[in-house]
């Protein structure tokens, strides 16, 4: 029997409207109670402000909640841990963004750091998500649209997904297909469309910002893969954290993972630099030096892995000699300069 996931509901709106009288558990992500200060009021049973994300730890809150429903409030940390809570407890979970920062406040599955890589658990999405715009648009503007990398990586993670058509090496459940790739492109535009607005903190950008995500994660979930949107930028993202330990933000790695992948592919990166940077996610927090080392060892990482099939998997000294280091604002045009 094959499962589609769904969407949670999603309700726009102001927090100071929700009535919450059931006992809560509370998930923060560091420093979004200030976001929500003085707008949300909950019947608080249990508070925790999530630090990492193993199962592991995930198990120690399983034990700590008492509440009638969670409530996860802020980024990608605090509703992965929160997902898989909910699943292990049976509570209905409501998810808070205060930033539109990743698509996990979207999608049926908690990542977790697991040797060295990431990897996906089945929790279930939220039961439903509630967006104050005024509050996404108060986000810190490196934060407030870095989700839009989660759309962006469209663009390499379906040359990926044709490179491994092509080579041969995309298994019987990833198989290509054409109409989706399709329909994928056309979820790439409509984010490349609104990405200034987005960036800049009107409504209606986030707003379509939030639609692009979930379109996105809704194909996704049809197909049953994540190839259309996961792939080399995704692999470098993950190799990098290891690298650095964890610490920067999701699109602090991945916009610069999908510039990089998109270059060495031969893609025109200029719509998707422009886009990255009218939504303000920096480039250059990953130093040049930990760039090198990343490609370098990137062939073996993904093998280590067994991640699906991209051309990270066939990187040589020759394509990391031909990046060009200032699309990223990095000091020298060629990561060997």
């Amino acid at each position: 029997m094959t499962r589609c996931w769904g969407l949670p509901r999603i309700t726009y709106g102001a927090l100071e409207d929700l009535d919450e009288r059931r006992p809560a558990d509370l998930f923060v992500s560091a420093g979004t109670r200030e976001a929500v200060a003085g707008r949300l009021k909950l019947n608080t049973a249990t508070s925790h402000e999530v630090t990492r994300a193993t199962i592991p730890y995930w198990e120690s809150l399983v034990t700590e909640v008492s509440g009638e429903v969670i409530y996860a409030v802020g980024g990608g940390l605090a509703v992965d841990a929160a997902k898989y809570v909910a699943s292990r407890t049976a509570a209905p979970l409501v998810s808070i963004p205060t930033a539109i920062s990743v698509d996990a406040f979207l999608t049926w599955a908690s990542g977790h750091r697991e040797h060295g890589c990431v990897r996906y658990v089945e929790t279930g999405p939220p039961a439903s998500i509630l967006i104050d715009l005024d509050v996404i648009g108060a986000a810190p503007p490196g934060i407030r649209a870095a989700g839009i990398t989660d759309v962006l990586s469209i663009a390499t993670g379906r040359y990926d997904w044709m490179l491994a058509h092509e080579a041969g090496r995309n298994p019987s459940h990833m198989e290509y297909d054409g109409a989706i790739d399709g329909i994928a492109r056309r979820i790439l535009d409509a984010s490349l469309e609104c990405a200034a607005a987005a960036g800049r903190g009107e409504p209606a950008g986030l707003r379509r910002l939030v639609d692009c995500l979930a379109l996105e994660v809704q194909l996704c979930n049809l197909i049953g893969h994540s190839r259309p949107e996961e792939g080399s930028e995704h692999y470098f993202a993950y190799a990098a954290e290891e690298v650095l330990g964890e610490g920067l933000p999701h699109g602090d790695l991945v916009g610069p993972g999908i510039l990089i992948m998109a270059q060495l592919q031969g893609q025109d990166v200029a719509p998707l630099e422009e886009a990255l940077r009218a939504c303000h996610v920096p480039l250059d927090n990953i130093p040049l030096n930990v760039i090198r080392q990343v490609l370098s060892t990137l062939p073996g990482y993904c093998e280590e892995h067994d991640l699906p099939y991209g051309i990270a998997h066939t990187l040589t000294a020759e394509h990391a000699s031909r990046l060009d280091a200032s699309i990223l604002g990095l000091s020298g045009r060629r990561t060997d300069g």
